[in-house]
């Protein structure tokens, strides 16, 4: 692990520990000292096994693990800190291509073996405000819904940035986040090199990103954003997403909710991008009754055979399959008609999609998908889970027949 690529703000935190360790005792009543050694260490580990069967690929097997150490100090006058190292292993099933490893007549799982400093920042709270300088994950919306701006949590190597964010609640009901950008860490680790667009699994860029929630609607949250990427190596990807979203519920009575959500965006090319705007659709309508959840949802990416609408900060595994079939949208675009039901089963949430897809441009069947989760969390520290995807490819499109297993578990403190 190379950490002369490691961010400021992880020099300055490493500075200031080894500083509290070499203090004499005499700053034991010191209010600085107690607020860096009065914090909060946390843990997780995630053991996964992966399984993959794609038509045209060998079959891929994966036991890995994820572990994560990190530690959050106290707050002095505001000014707090935050450090988390993040290591993933191969507990020895390797017939799999992670990416890397240079295995590409296997099936792709893409979590390569590394070890990094996930997150490593300097925070400050006050005037309403809550400012992050450094390298962190970022967010703006609960799980799984990070359509946009995500940290790929269900990969074993998170995703982050690195920049400042400030998120602001001086308004009623309202939330106000911006972050500036210069560089993308991406899932793939310190050894992805992509020509000079991704180095040592970074992506350098200048990217702004808004974001303003407002909640005091008695029907549902208003959300308005302006993501604008510019990428210093690969400038024609450069583009600005502007987007609005409708999403909330009506009760009907004592039992049953009706749910809803509408969103639309435009994508365009940004500084000296390439691309021709393309728009983003999504309407969804359901229900909620006695703890189950069913819903029907219609999400578009437009595309016209040379450019697509694309969310190259999001969390795409929760979207369009978790076959993970289309991760960048194809140049066609992409139709994905889908039905959500969720539900719990014997203390365990059971979720269950089904998707059929289209391409924008000349209407192809592209195929359909059916996926199966079920996780039950113990003791609020202890998870198990079981999770199936099955895609089926249609001719019309062309495509690869892909079916994906994992058996997973997680201690998290």
């Amino acid at each position: 692990m190379n950490f002369t690529r490691k961010p400021v703000a992880l020099a300055l935190l490493t500075a200031g520990m080894s500083s509290m360790v070499a203090a004499p005792s005499v700053m034991a009543d010191d209010d600085f000292f107690e607020a860096l050694s009065g914090g909060k260490v946390s843990f997780s580990a995630r053991a996964r096994y992966e399984a993959v069967d794609q038509e045209g690929k060998k079959d891929a097997d994966a036991a890995t693990l994820r572990t994560t150490l990190g530690y959050k100090t106290g707050q002095f006058h505001g000014f707090s800190a935050f450090a988390e190292i993040e290591d993933i292993s191969d507990l020895g099933q390797d017939d799999y291509n992670d990416t890397i490893n240079g295995k590409a007549d296997y099936a792709v799982i893409a979590d390569p073996e590394n070890t990094e400093v996930n997150q490593a920042y300097l925070q400050y709270n006050g005037f309403d405000t809550e400012f992050k300088l450094g390298r962190q994950e970022l967010t703006y919306r609960k799980a799984p819904f990070h359509r946009f701006i995500g940290n790929v949590l269900w990969r074993q190597n998170h995703q982050s940035y690195e920049g400042l964010s400030l998120t602001n609640s001086s308004l009623a009901n309202t939330q106000i986040n911006y972050a500036y950008i210069n560089r993308q860490n991406t899932i793939f680790g310190d050894d992805k090199e992509v020509g000079t667009f991704i180095k040592d699994g970074q992506i350098d860029m200048s990217t702004h990103l808004v974001n303003v929630q407002y909640s005091g609607l008695s029907f549902g949250k208003l959300e308005g954003y302006g993501y604008f990427i510019d990428y210093d190596d690969k400038p024609a990807a450069s583009s600005q997403t502007l987007g609005i979203r409708l999403s909330g519920g009506v009760p009907v009575s004592d039992a049953f909710k009706l749910i809803y959500t509408a969103e639309f965006a435009n994508q365009n090319d940004y500084k000296d991008g390439t691309m021709d705007d393309q728009n983003y659709y999504l309407a969804e309508l359901g229900g909620k009754y006695k703890g189950w959840l069913a819903k029907a949802s219609y999400e578009m990416q437009q595309g016209d055979g040379t450019d697509s609408f694309k969310t190259p900060f999001g969390t795409n595994h929760a979207f369009q399959g978790w076959a993970d079939k289309f991760l960048s949208t194809p140049a066609q675009g992409l139709e994905d008609m889908y039905f959500t039901v969720v539900g719990k089963v014997l203390g365990a949430k059971v979720v269950a999609v089904y998707h059929d897809f289209e391409t924008d441009k000349g209407g192809l069947d592209v195929g359909t998908e059916f996926d199966i989760l079920a996780q039950k969390t113990f003791k609020e520290h202890y998870t198990v889970g079981a999770k199936y995807a099955d895609f089926n490819a249609d001719s019309d499109f062309g495509g690869a027949d892909t079916e994906k297993f994992w058996l997973y578990g997680q201690v998290k403190f």
